[in-house]
């Protein structure tokens, strides 16, 4: 009986021990255009700890597997689950059921999807600082994370108890959202988007998207740098769906293992977007849980430290049996 050996004398992606995540080559494919891989014997140093090393914790997780960050939307307007928590009390007891299986919980409370309107700051306030401190109330200890662009809104959810911030806009839209998250000395996550909500699906063009999303975030990651937020605290996200048609959304998954050259935790939000039902033929979001697992499940072959989703005990189901049959 013959058992092929995958993989053999490996180096492990970010510290990450499964076997799916490791990788005995490189290829240069941002800086220099490079697509022959090379062996890993040939890294210099400064270059291989930069991709084997594990990035350090944040609010207490271990980023040594994917972790799972929970969409919590208390908006009337989300794309996929708009309008279905119409309470605090209905927000709280979904808070305390996503708990169970997530290790981040993330509120928002204006939608970003394509075509949406904004919100103003005092709404957006309303909307989710007493949801998040009605959720510490209840004795929900779960990492929070507020999904805003906005400063202030930041700020009032940080009062309230949450643990970091998650700007898609990677700190462009408010200019003092940069001071806020340095004061506080939370996690930051960047994402990559193109123009505003209202706009982004216009037409959306890149010569190079891999390359001119992976040198934007490199770019954003100096600015939070120079505002005083450690490297430690900031996590990159190369905004699927953000200002991508479906061909750029599939580019950045094929090639989701360059933006770990970052020396940043990596975060992936595909859950349920429009190019999962494109794919699959799906038209309703809510029903395309299976898409989105297989590409929650294609993160973490890659050594994806976030993941972004909305069925949150379908993906730890997914998860667990991935980590079981990957020799965790």
């Amino acid at each position: 009986m013959l058992q092929p050996v995958i993989l053999p004398a490996t180096l492990p992606l970010d510290g990450a021990p499964v076997a799916g995540s490791r990788f005995c080559q490189i290829r240069d494919v941002i800086r220099f255009g490079e697509t022959r891989p090379t062996p890993v014997s040939d890294l210099p140093e400064t270059d291989r700890q930069r991709l084997v090393t594990l990035r350090p914790e944040m609010m207490g997780l271990t980023l040594d597997r994917p972790l799972i960050m929970g969409i919590l939307n208390v908006t009337p307007d989300s794309f996929s689950d708009g309008g279905l928590l119409g309470s605090v009390a209905g927000a709280v007891a979904r808070a305390a059921e996503m708990a169970k299986d997530v290790a981040i919980l993330d509120i928002g409370g204006e939608s970003t999807r394509p075509g949406a309107a904004e919100v103003t700051v005092a709404e957006e306030i309303d909307r989710t600082a007493p949801v998040i401190r009605a959720i510490r109330d209840a004795g929900i200890a779960t990492p929070i994370s507020i999904d805003t662009r906005k400063a202030a809104v930041a700020q009032a959810a940080l009062a309230a108890g949450a643990d970091m911030v998650n700007d898609v806009t990677a700190l462009r839209f408010d200019p003092d959202m940069a001071g806020v998250v340095a004061e506080a000395g939370c996690p930051v996550c960047l994402m990559h988007s193109k123009g505003r909500p209202e706009t982004m699906q216009n037409d959306p063009r890149y010569a190079d998207v891999v390359g001119e999303v992976w040198r934007h975030l490199a770019d954003r990651i100096a600015v939070a740098e120079e505002a005083g937020i450690p490297r430690a605290n900031i996590i990159a996200d190369p905004g699927i769906g953000f200002g991508k048609t479906m061909d750029h959304n599939l580019a950045l998954l094929q090639n989701i293992s360059v933006f770990h050259d970052l020396g940043v935790a990596v975060l992936l939000g595909a859950s349920r977007k429009t190019f999962i039902g494109k794919l699959s033929g799906v038209d309703v979001a809510a029903d395309r849980v299976a898409g989105s697992l297989s590409v929650a499940l294609h993160g973490a072959s890659q050594a994806i430290q976030l993941l972004r989703v909305h069925d949150t005990s379908q993906t730890r189901q997914a998860l667990d049996l991935w980590a079981a049959q990957n020799g965790r």
